[in-house]
């Protein structure tokens, strides 16, 4: 079998292992993570269990406002235990079917709660007092603050008495006590706590009784007192003058009693809300043990399933290990000529070129060593080509350059004899000539210059020679330069480099930086109207300087090439005004030689803004 047939099988292999064990812990996952949801959502029954009790013992307690609340929580109850056992959604987290293992345990719980949920119903629709208890206990609290002080003028009334007296002033005092007694159970009854008031108003009530009676010396023959110390006591009358409060007490007393028994005899809740919510306590627990119950099994039966999905996992990963070996052996063994293929590689990257490989077989390898044994040779050849071809071109430029510039210089000074009329008086049309000739020399000039920028940029041979001075400085000697191009477009150069600012540069190759950059703005703005705006920044380690201009900008898909060689983003528009295309490859080659960075920013018809950066340091001479 052909390597690459092997090699594509063994990794189909390990690809399909792969998925498979990413779908099986994948499945794991999501149905380990559902069913932990569900267990904590079966989990939360439970509070919902004390939450419904707590809001039934809020209405008996006379919260109204709770019966809402109740009723969207049994509904809640509802939808939880429905979807646990049929699967679904509860708060966006998905909830799996139940298992057949727990449904025995959620039938006992479903029971439980019907029967639950048919008190907390009842308790959330039916009303809670008993009205002749509230009338009567209404009654009591409305004149009790009354007895309370005619018990105490009771008290005042006898005060004077002599002490043959003194057991009916002990009485009264008994009297204005138990008053206080009988309205503070009655507040007790009133906020729900009945069962050992009612014993507690009862002995008030008879206590009562009896001082008023044997107070009044009325019999007691009508009153049971079996269980209690109290008794008949032979005591004697009260005078007149004495007596008017007593009397008060006796009328009221007769009234406020029998609302008292009404209180000892008849809760405060209704028949039918006293039985649901005593059924209702009653069916909390049995409920409460249930879902424990159905938890417990539901994590005894998820911790089997765990184990033996571990079990599942263990022999899973045993065969993918073998799986594995086998791959990697196969693999190894194909592929360890390769080793010697490599080596060759490594050693033609350090420059040896034409080293033969010995490879006899004729499969892959075999062809691959063949190939490289003829790759070898050609890079060979084509090395000492592009070498020779290299010198040739550096020579050639060298010359054609300094050939070049040696007949521009004369033409250049006799242009500026005749301009200046040192050879005679020239026309006007013959002075524009001369213009002209002069300006085309000085452009061809430039271009010759910048040939041997980017010469020896690409050599490495252009020398700086870096100084720490004011960046400004030679900001404003880029201007000047180009003072009277800049005058003859009307534009305006505005200079905001902060003249503190100190930074280690060559000033004449910066400045060549600036010129071209100010330049290609010049090109690109509008008369009157263009702005060029030249502005510093600075931090720790560098200084940035950017020129922005206003003009016509550079569309995107030509910004990236604007470093490059040669290229011109509209080479109509260049020719016309002039330019070698080398600016911006020089710019940058100059900036790296400053181990500074070039960047560029434009938007068509906004403007194009370039940025180069200087590292502060000490000046010194660099090449």
């Amino acid at each position: 079998m052909k390597i690459i047939s092997k090699t594509y099988l063994l990794i189909g292999i390990l690809v399909a292992v792969a998925l498979f064990n990413l779908f099986i812990l994948y499945n794991t996952q999501v149905t380990t993570t559902n069913e932990s949801y569900a267990i904590i959502r079966a989990g939360d029954l439970k509070a919902k269990v004390e939450t419904i009790a707590s809001l039934a013992s809020s209405i008996a307690g006379g919260n109204e406002n709770d019966r809402k609340t109740l009723d969207n929580e049994i509904r809640d109850f509802d939808n939880i235990l429905n979807t646990l056992k049929n699967g679904g959604t509860i708060r966006g987290q998905a909830i799996p079917q139940l298992s057949s293992d727990i449904s025995s345990e959620y039938e006992v719980v479903k029971k439980n709660w019907e029967l639950y949920k048919k008190e907390a119903s009842q308790i959330q629709a039916l009303s809670v007092h008993n009205p002749e208890t509230m009338a009567a206990l209404n009654y009591v609290l409305d004149k009790n603050t009354e007895m309370i002080l005619t018990t105490d003028s009771l008290a005042k009334d006898l005060l004077d008495l002599n002490r043959d007296y003194n057991r009916h002033k002990e009485i009264a005092r008994e009297l204005h006590e138990i008053t206080k007694t009988i309205g503070q159970d009655a507040v007790l009854i009133s906020i729900g706590q009945e069962n050992n008031t009612r014993n507690s108003l009862h002995n008030a009530r008879l206590t009562f009784d009896v001082g008023i009676r044997n107070l009044l010396q009325i019999p007691l023959d009508d009153l049971d007192l079996s269980g209690t110390n109290l008794k008949a006591e032979q005591l004697i009358p009260i005078p007149r003058e004495n007596s008017r409060s007593l009397d008060q007490i006796d009328l009221l007393w007769e009234s406020v009693s029998l609302r008292v028994k009404t209180l000892e005899k008849k809760s405060l809740f209704s028949d039918e809300f006293s039985k649901s919510f005593s059924s209702l306590n009653m069916q909390r627990k049995s409920l409460l043990d249930s879902i424990d119950s159905m938890l417990d099994v539901w994590n005894q039966s998820r911790l089997d399933e765990r184990n033996e999905g571990q079990l599942v996992i263990q022999a899973i990963i045993g065969v993918d290990i073998v799986i594995f070996i086998i791959v990697l052996f196969v693999i190894r063994k194909s592929l360890l000529p390769l080793q010697t293929i490599t080596n060759a590689l490594s050693r033609i990257k350090e420059g040896i070129y034409g080293e033969k490989i010995k490879y006899s077989s004729s499969d892959e390898i075999g062809e691959l060593a063949s190939t490289f044994n003829i790759m070898s040779d050609t890079i060979r050849i084509k090395e000492e080509e592009a070498r020779r071809m290299s010198v040739a071109k550096d020579e050639f430029l060298t010359m054609i350059t300094h050939e070049l510039k040696t007949p521009l210089v004369p033409i250049q000074g006799y242009a500026d004899m005749l301009l200046g009329g040192h050879l005679g008086t020239l026309t006007d049309k013959q002075r524009e000539r001369m213009g002209i000739i002069k300006s085309s020399a000085t452009s061809l000039l430039q271009i010759i210059s910048d040939l041997l920028d980017a010469q020896k940029l690409e050599l490495g041979q252009l020398r700086m020679k870096k100084e720490v001075t004011p960046i400004q400085n030679t900001v404003l000697k880029s201007i000047q330069t180009l003072q009277p191009q800049i005058d003859e477009s009307k534009i305006k150069v505005i200079n905001e480099v902060n003249p503190k600012t100190m930074v280690a540069h060559d000033a004449d190759r910066i400045t060549q930086v600036l010129t071209n950059l100010i330049k290609n703005s010049l090109k690109s703005v509008k008369p009157d109207v263009g702005i060029i705006r030249i502005t510093s920044a600075e931090d720790a380690s560098e200084v940035r300087i950017t020129v922005e201009d206003n003009g016509t900008g550079i569309p995107p898909e030509k910004q990236t090439k604007l470093f490059t060689k040669f290229y011109q983003a509209d080479a109509s528009l260049t020719r016309e005004k002039g330019g070698s295309g080398l600016g911006l490859s020089i710019c940058k080659g100059i900036v790296g030689a400053h181990d500074g960075k070039i960047t560029l920013e434009s938007t068509p018809g906004v403007g194009t803004k370039v940025t180069f950066s200087l590292p502060k340091g000490d000046g010194k001479m660099s090449i």
